[in-house]
Protein backbone atom coordinates (compact mmCIF):
# COMPACT_ATOMS: atom_id res chain seq x y z
CA UNK A 1 0.00 0.00 0.00
CA UNK A 2 1.34 3.25 -0.89
CA UNK A 3 0.47 6.61 0.60
CA UNK A 4 0.38 9.93 -1.05
CA UNK A 5 -1.07 11.39 1.99
CA UNK A 6 -0.47 10.27 5.15
CA UNK A 7 -0.62 11.27 9.36
CA UNK A 8 3.18 10.42 10.94
CA UNK A 9 3.03 10.29 14.85
CA UNK A 10 5.69 11.13 16.60
CA UNK A 11 6.48 9.88 20.08
CA UNK A 12 8.88 12.31 22.08
CA UNK A 13 9.79 10.78 25.47
CA UNK A 14 10.48 13.79 28.03
CA UNK A 15 12.50 13.70 31.13
CA UNK A 16 13.91 17.03 32.38
CA UNK A 17 14.25 18.50 28.91
CA UNK A 18 12.94 22.44 29.78
CA UNK A 19 16.02 23.89 28.01
CA UNK A 20 15.05 22.13 24.70
CA UNK A 21 11.81 20.74 24.45
CA UNK A 22 10.31 23.98 23.03
CA UNK A 23 13.07 24.38 20.26
CA UNK A 24 12.68 20.16 19.39
CA UNK A 25 8.75 20.56 18.74
CA UNK A 26 9.35 23.77 16.52
CA UNK A 27 11.77 21.86 14.50
CA UNK A 28 9.18 18.84 14.07
CA UNK A 29 6.01 20.98 13.37
CA UNK A 30 8.65 22.41 10.48
CA UNK A 31 8.25 19.23 8.69
CA UNK A 32 4.49 19.25 8.95
CA UNK A 33 3.03 19.17 4.93
CA UNK A 34 -0.27 18.90 3.14
CA UNK A 35 0.59 15.74 2.67
CA UNK A 36 2.44 14.64 5.81
CA UNK A 37 0.18 15.79 8.73
CA UNK A 38 1.70 15.57 12.05
CA UNK A 39 0.35 14.16 15.30
CA UNK A 40 3.05 14.86 18.15
CA UNK A 41 2.45 13.12 21.31
CA UNK A 42 4.87 14.29 24.10
CA UNK A 43 5.39 12.01 27.19
CA UNK A 44 6.34 13.54 29.85
CA UNK A 45 8.07 10.91 32.17
CA UNK A 46 7.46 13.05 35.68
CA UNK A 47 9.49 15.56 35.30
CA UNK A 48 11.04 17.67 38.13
CA UNK A 49 12.12 20.71 36.13
CA UNK A 50 9.39 22.86 34.01
CA UNK A 51 9.10 20.22 31.06
CA UNK A 52 5.84 19.61 31.94
CA UNK A 53 4.73 22.83 31.47
CA UNK A 54 5.99 23.81 28.33
CA UNK A 55 4.52 20.81 26.67
CA UNK A 56 0.84 21.60 27.82
CA UNK A 57 1.65 25.49 26.48
CA UNK A 58 2.62 24.04 23.26
CA UNK A 59 -0.39 21.80 23.33
CA UNK A 60 -2.52 24.98 23.71
CA UNK A 61 -0.64 26.59 20.99
CA UNK A 62 -0.73 23.90 18.58
CA UNK A 63 -3.86 21.30 17.95
CA UNK A 64 -0.96 19.15 16.45
CA UNK A 65 0.75 18.41 19.87
CA UNK A 66 -0.55 16.43 22.48
CA UNK A 67 1.08 16.41 26.61
CA UNK A 68 0.61 12.96 28.02
CA UNK A 69 2.16 12.19 31.70
CA UNK A 70 3.46 9.63 33.77
CA UNK A 71 2.98 10.14 37.58
CA UNK A 72 6.16 7.95 38.59
CA UNK A 73 9.26 8.35 36.77
CA UNK A 74 9.28 5.22 34.75
CA UNK A 75 12.16 5.59 31.60
CA UNK A 76 12.26 6.06 28.06
CA UNK A 77 10.76 3.41 27.47
CA UNK A 78 7.85 3.47 29.61
CA UNK A 79 7.68 6.60 28.07
CA UNK A 80 7.59 5.09 24.80
CA UNK A 81 5.14 2.68 25.57
CA UNK A 82 2.44 5.40 26.29
CA UNK A 83 3.32 7.18 23.33
CA UNK A 84 3.00 3.93 20.88
CA UNK A 85 -0.56 2.98 22.53
CA UNK A 86 -1.81 6.35 21.78
CA UNK A 87 -0.81 7.16 18.58
CA UNK A 88 -2.82 7.27 15.81
CA UNK A 89 -1.23 7.79 12.53
CA UNK A 90 -0.23 5.89 9.75
CA UNK A 91 3.34 6.07 10.80
CA UNK A 92 5.42 6.52 14.39
CA UNK A 93 8.66 7.73 15.08
CA UNK A 94 10.16 8.60 17.68
CA UNK A 95 12.23 11.55 18.37
CA UNK A 96 14.41 12.38 21.20
CA UNK A 97 13.43 15.85 23.19
CA UNK A 98 17.57 16.80 23.47
CA UNK A 99 18.12 18.44 19.84
CA UNK A 100 20.73 15.37 18.85
CA UNK A 101 18.50 14.28 15.56
CA UNK A 102 17.66 16.75 12.90
CA UNK A 103 12.92 16.36 12.16
CA UNK A 104 13.78 17.10 8.46
CA UNK A 105 15.67 13.60 8.54
CA UNK A 106 12.55 11.69 9.06
CA UNK A 107 10.82 12.73 5.67
CA UNK A 108 13.58 10.71 4.55
CA UNK A 109 13.19 8.06 6.60
CA UNK A 110 9.76 7.98 5.88
CA UNK A 111 9.72 7.21 2.46
CA UNK A 112 10.34 3.76 2.33
CA UNK A 113 6.89 3.48 3.97
CA UNK A 114 5.21 5.52 2.56
CA UNK A 115 5.72 3.67 -0.87
CA UNK A 116 5.07 0.23 0.87
CA UNK A 117 8.16 -1.41 0.54
CA UNK A 118 9.36 -1.03 4.30
CA UNK A 119 7.63 -2.01 7.65
CA UNK A 120 10.49 -0.02 9.58
CA UNK A 121 13.03 2.64 8.54
CA UNK A 122 15.98 2.79 11.34
CA UNK A 123 18.27 6.23 10.66
CA UNK A 124 21.84 5.36 11.12
CA UNK A 125 24.72 7.52 12.58
CA UNK A 126 27.12 5.11 10.98
CA UNK A 127 26.26 4.76 7.30
CA UNK A 128 25.48 8.36 6.41
CA UNK A 129 28.55 10.78 5.09
CA UNK A 130 26.75 14.23 7.14
CA UNK A 131 28.18 15.85 9.71
CA UNK A 132 28.90 14.24 13.22
CA UNK A 133 29.82 15.81 15.94
CA UNK A 134 32.60 13.86 17.61
CA UNK A 135 32.38 12.88 21.33
CA UNK A 136 33.06 10.09 23.08
CA UNK A 137 35.51 6.84 21.63
CA UNK A 138 34.12 4.14 23.99
CA UNK A 139 30.54 5.22 23.35
CA UNK A 140 30.92 4.75 19.73
CA UNK A 141 32.75 1.25 20.24
CA UNK A 142 30.21 0.29 22.97
CA UNK A 143 27.41 0.98 20.35
CA UNK A 144 29.03 -1.06 17.51
CA UNK A 145 29.43 -3.70 19.69
CA UNK A 146 26.08 -4.25 20.83
CA UNK A 147 25.24 -3.86 17.11
CA UNK A 148 27.25 -6.68 16.30
CA UNK A 149 25.93 -8.83 19.23
CA UNK A 150 22.21 -7.78 18.05
CA UNK A 151 22.73 -8.49 14.49
CA UNK A 152 24.84 -12.18 15.22
CA UNK A 153 21.26 -13.36 16.79
CA UNK A 154 18.63 -11.48 14.71
CA UNK A 155 20.83 -12.31 11.40
CA UNK A 156 19.83 -8.18 10.54
CA UNK A 157 22.67 -6.53 8.71
CA UNK A 158 22.35 -3.58 11.22
CA UNK A 159 25.10 -0.80 11.77
CA UNK A 160 23.24 0.92 14.45
CA UNK A 161 20.99 -0.53 16.60
CA UNK A 162 20.76 1.68 18.89
CA UNK A 163 19.66 4.55 16.89
CA UNK A 164 16.76 6.76 18.24
CA UNK A 165 15.52 7.68 14.88
CA UNK A 166 13.06 4.51 14.22
CA UNK A 167 10.06 4.80 12.34
CA UNK A 168 7.43 2.21 12.24
CA UNK A 169 4.02 1.57 10.39
CA UNK A 170 1.48 1.81 12.94
CA UNK A 171 0.28 -1.55 13.54
CA UNK A 172 3.55 -3.03 13.25
CA UNK A 173 4.39 -1.41 16.13
CA UNK A 174 0.95 -1.99 18.53
CA UNK A 175 0.86 -5.34 17.43
CA UNK A 176 4.48 -5.59 19.39
CA UNK A 177 4.46 -6.49 22.91
CA UNK A 178 6.86 -4.31 24.62
CA UNK A 179 8.47 -5.12 28.25
CA UNK A 180 11.65 -2.94 28.46
CA UNK A 181 10.84 0.54 30.65
CA UNK A 182 14.66 2.13 29.92
CA UNK A 183 17.35 1.92 27.00
CA UNK A 184 16.79 -1.79 26.77
CA UNK A 185 14.20 -0.48 24.92
CA UNK A 186 16.09 -0.16 21.37
CA UNK A 187 17.28 -4.27 21.31
CA UNK A 188 14.08 -5.23 22.44
CA UNK A 189 12.15 -3.67 19.73
CA UNK A 190 15.12 -4.86 16.92
CA UNK A 191 14.22 -8.37 18.37
CA UNK A 192 10.57 -8.57 17.99
CA UNK A 193 11.27 -6.52 14.83
CA UNK A 194 13.14 -9.64 13.44
CA UNK A 195 10.65 -12.01 14.83
CA UNK A 196 8.15 -10.81 13.04
CA UNK A 197 9.84 -11.07 9.69
CA UNK A 198 8.98 -7.37 9.35
CA UNK A 199 10.61 -5.30 5.96
CA UNK A 200 13.65 -3.24 7.70
CA UNK A 201 15.22 -0.67 6.12
CA UNK A 202 18.26 1.52 7.47
CA UNK A 203 19.19 5.56 5.85
CA UNK A 204 22.14 7.33 7.09
CA UNK A 205 21.42 10.90 9.11
CA UNK A 206 23.16 13.27 10.77
CA UNK A 207 24.09 12.88 14.14
CA UNK A 208 24.69 15.98 16.62
CA UNK A 209 25.16 14.33 19.84
CA UNK A 210 25.47 16.03 23.37
CA UNK A 211 28.24 15.40 26.50
CA UNK A 212 27.08 14.69 30.61
CA UNK A 213 27.54 18.00 31.11
CA UNK A 214 24.89 19.13 28.61
CA UNK A 215 22.05 16.42 29.15
CA UNK A 216 22.80 13.23 28.15
CA UNK A 217 21.44 10.34 30.13
CA UNK A 218 22.95 7.22 28.95
CA UNK A 219 25.27 5.17 31.06
CA UNK A 220 27.57 2.18 31.08
CA UNK A 221 24.61 -0.01 33.04
CA UNK A 222 22.37 0.66 30.63
CA UNK A 223 24.81 -0.61 27.93
CA UNK A 224 25.24 -3.75 30.68
CA UNK A 225 20.81 -4.19 30.36
CA UNK A 226 21.45 -3.97 26.49
CA UNK A 227 23.98 -6.70 25.98
CA UNK A 228 21.40 -8.69 28.57
CA UNK A 229 18.16 -7.21 26.28
CA UNK A 230 19.92 -8.86 23.40
CA UNK A 231 20.63 -12.48 24.76
CA UNK A 232 17.68 -12.47 26.84
CA UNK A 233 15.20 -11.71 23.36
CA UNK A 234 17.19 -13.53 21.06
CA UNK A 235 18.42 -16.38 22.25
CA UNK A 236 15.55 -18.94 22.38
CA UNK A 237 15.15 -18.31 18.54
CA UNK A 238 18.39 -18.14 17.32
CA UNK A 239 20.26 -20.42 15.00
CA UNK A 240 21.51 -23.69 16.40
CA UNK A 241 24.93 -22.73 16.34
CA UNK A 242 24.52 -19.44 18.85
CA UNK A 243 22.33 -21.41 20.69
CA UNK A 244 25.17 -23.86 21.38
CA UNK A 245 27.86 -21.18 21.14
CA UNK A 246 25.96 -19.57 24.49
CA UNK A 247 25.04 -23.48 25.74
CA UNK A 248 28.93 -23.89 25.48
CA UNK A 249 29.28 -20.52 27.81
CA UNK A 250 26.34 -21.52 30.04
CA UNK A 251 27.32 -25.42 30.32
CA UNK A 252 31.01 -24.30 30.44
CA UNK A 253 30.53 -22.45 33.68
CA UNK A 254 28.22 -25.01 35.08
CA UNK A 255 30.96 -27.75 34.76
CA UNK A 256 33.46 -25.92 36.47
CA UNK A 257 31.19 -25.01 39.83
CA UNK A 258 30.59 -29.06 39.37
CA UNK A 259 34.29 -29.99 39.14
CA UNK A 260 34.97 -27.54 42.21
CA UNK A 261 31.98 -28.56 44.48
CA UNK A 262 33.24 -32.46 43.46
CA UNK A 263 36.68 -31.63 44.28
CA UNK A 264 35.84 -30.07 47.88
CA UNK A 265 33.91 -32.78 48.96
CA UNK A 266 35.53 -35.59 47.40
CA UNK A 267 38.94 -34.98 48.19
CA UNK A 268 39.15 -33.52 51.98
CA UNK A 269 35.87 -34.79 53.62
CA UNK A 270 36.95 -38.40 51.83
CA UNK A 271 33.17 -38.75 51.00
CA UNK A 272 32.09 -41.39 48.61
CA UNK A 273 32.60 -41.17 44.75
CA UNK A 274 28.75 -41.23 44.55
CA UNK A 275 27.98 -39.04 47.41
CA UNK A 276 30.31 -35.69 45.99
CA UNK A 277 29.15 -36.65 42.72
CA UNK A 278 25.50 -36.30 42.87
CA UNK A 279 25.87 -33.10 45.55
CA UNK A 280 28.35 -31.46 42.83
CA UNK A 281 26.02 -32.12 39.97
CA UNK A 282 22.92 -30.95 41.77
CA UNK A 283 24.73 -27.65 42.77
CA UNK A 284 25.71 -27.48 39.18
CA UNK A 285 22.04 -28.35 37.66
CA UNK A 286 20.54 -25.32 39.49
CA UNK A 287 22.96 -22.73 38.30
CA UNK A 288 22.75 -24.41 34.76
CA UNK A 289 18.97 -24.39 34.88
CA UNK A 290 18.71 -20.74 36.36
CA UNK A 291 20.81 -19.87 33.38
CA UNK A 292 19.21 -21.55 30.63
CA UNK A 293 15.87 -20.08 32.14
CA UNK A 294 17.03 -16.21 32.06
CA UNK A 295 19.32 -16.13 28.83
CA UNK A 296 18.56 -19.14 26.18
CA UNK A 297 15.11 -20.71 26.39
CA UNK A 298 13.10 -18.49 28.45
CA UNK A 299 9.93 -21.30 29.21
CA UNK A 300 9.70 -20.95 25.80
CA UNK A 301 8.58 -24.74 25.85
CA UNK A 302 6.58 -26.12 23.68
CA UNK A 303 4.80 -27.90 26.91
CA UNK A 304 2.76 -25.71 29.89
CA UNK A 305 4.90 -24.64 32.51
CA UNK A 306 4.21 -27.87 34.90
CA UNK A 307 5.30 -30.36 31.79
CA UNK A 308 8.02 -28.42 31.44
CA UNK A 309 9.20 -28.56 34.67
CA UNK A 310 8.71 -32.49 34.38
CA UNK A 311 10.77 -32.94 31.42
CA UNK A 312 13.61 -30.84 33.00
CA UNK A 313 13.72 -32.76 35.99
CA UNK A 314 13.99 -35.80 33.91
CA UNK A 315 16.97 -34.64 31.86
CA UNK A 316 18.42 -33.89 35.15
CA UNK A 317 17.75 -37.06 36.28
CA UNK A 318 19.07 -38.44 33.34
CA UNK A 319 22.27 -36.40 33.50
CA UNK A 320 22.97 -37.25 36.60
CA UNK A 321 23.24 -40.58 35.95
CA UNK A 322 25.13 -40.10 32.86
CA UNK A 323 27.66 -38.35 35.56
CA UNK A 324 27.72 -40.12 37.96
CA UNK A 325 28.12 -43.66 36.21
CA UNK A 326 30.57 -41.75 33.60
CA UNK A 327 32.83 -40.79 36.31
CA UNK A 328 32.19 -44.01 38.39
CA UNK A 329 33.60 -46.01 35.31
CA UNK A 330 36.34 -44.01 34.57
CA UNK A 331 38.15 -43.79 37.89
CA UNK A 332 37.55 -47.92 38.04
CA UNK A 333 39.17 -47.40 34.75
CA UNK A 334 42.24 -46.00 36.06
CA UNK A 335 41.57 -42.28 35.90
CA UNK A 336 42.61 -39.83 38.75
CA UNK A 337 39.32 -39.00 40.59
CA UNK A 338 39.66 -34.87 39.25
CA UNK A 339 40.27 -35.94 34.94
CA UNK A 340 37.75 -38.53 35.60
CA UNK A 341 35.10 -35.88 36.45
CA UNK A 342 36.36 -33.09 34.04
CA UNK A 343 36.10 -36.12 31.24
CA UNK A 344 32.42 -36.93 32.17
CA UNK A 345 31.40 -33.46 32.46
CA UNK A 346 32.28 -33.04 28.77
CA UNK A 347 30.07 -36.23 28.01
CA UNK A 348 27.34 -34.69 30.18
CA UNK A 349 27.83 -31.18 28.09
CA UNK A 350 26.92 -32.60 24.56
CA UNK A 351 24.34 -34.56 26.21
CA UNK A 352 22.55 -32.04 28.30
CA UNK A 353 22.35 -29.46 25.43
CA UNK A 354 21.20 -31.97 23.46
CA UNK A 355 18.63 -33.30 25.79
CA UNK A 356 17.61 -29.07 27.07
CA UNK A 357 17.20 -28.94 22.83
CA UNK A 358 15.12 -31.51 21.72
CA UNK A 359 13.35 -32.70 24.94
CA UNK A 360 12.52 -29.47 27.05
CA UNK A 361 12.51 -26.70 24.65
CA UNK A 362 11.86 -28.30 21.07
CA UNK A 363 11.10 -26.09 18.19
CA UNK A 364 7.65 -24.81 18.30
CA UNK A 365 5.84 -22.91 15.80
CA UNK A 366 8.52 -23.68 13.14
CA UNK A 367 10.75 -21.23 15.36
CA UNK A 368 12.84 -22.24 17.82
CA UNK A 369 11.49 -22.60 21.23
Amino acid sequence: MTYKDCTLSIVVPCFNEEATLETCIDRILGIGSADVKLEILIVDDCSSDKSLEIAKALGEKHPEVQSLKHEVNSGKGAALHTGFAAATGDFVAIQDADLEYDPQELLTLLEPLRDGSADVVLGSRYRSGKKQRVLYFWHTIGNKLLTLLSNMFTNLYLTDMETCYKVFTRELIQSIDLVETRFGFEPEVVAKIADKNARVFEIGISYTGRTYEEGKKIHFRDALRAAYCIFHYNAFKANWFVQFSIYFVIGGLSAVANLFIFWVLAQPLHQAIEHATVTAYLAAALINYLLCIVFLFRHNARWSTFTELILYIAVVAIGGFIDVYSTVLLVEAGFALVPAKALASVILFFANFLMRKYMVFPEKNGSQA
